[in-house]
């Protein structure tokens, strides 16, 4: 199935999304700073990811990102096993590699992940290209 893909411009508010229990892969391809990453990733434990795959510049702020927006959900307390967010960053990685793991390893102990979002920062949208390159990785072997 094919992503739901959603074009972000740094400091800009995200939509709202009808999806829940989605997959989300993060591809930055420009600096933002810690404010809107930290608005970003409310908006993705309050939208209802519960796994987020992260590529790009500054990928593993992003994912302690989303690690600290989902312990403050709870504040600091137990997390529900079907609310718990997995998180992954694929630093130094070609873009194929993450998409790759994306479509073939990630999952969820206790809940089916059901839509995958594609969220690509960057100030240009290029839908196109992107869903291109994730249809491509599809095909990779794993060693690639």
């Amino acid at each position: 199935m094919e992503p739901l893909y959603l074009h972000l411009r740094p400091e800009q508010a995200p939509p709202e999304l009808a999806v829940r229990s989605f997959l989300a892969i993060f591809v930055a391809e420009q600096a933002s700073d810690e404010r809107w990453r930290t608005q970003i990733a409310e908006w993705l434990v309050e939208s209802g990811c519960l796994y987020l795959v992260a590529w790009g510049v500054d990928c593993a702020a992003w994912h302690d990102s989303v690690d600290w927006a989902l312990l403050d959900a709870f504040d600091s307390e137990a997390i529900p096993d079907d609310r718990f967010i997995m998180t992954t960053w694929h630093d130094g990685e070609p873009l194929s590699h993450a998409f790759w793991f994306a479509q073939h390893c990630a999952s969820h102990p206790a809940v089916e992940l059901g839509e995958t979002v594609l969220v690509h920062v960057s100030p240009e949208a290029s839908r196109t290209e992107m869903l291109n390159a994730y249809r491509d990785s599809r095909k990779m072997d794993g060693a690639d």
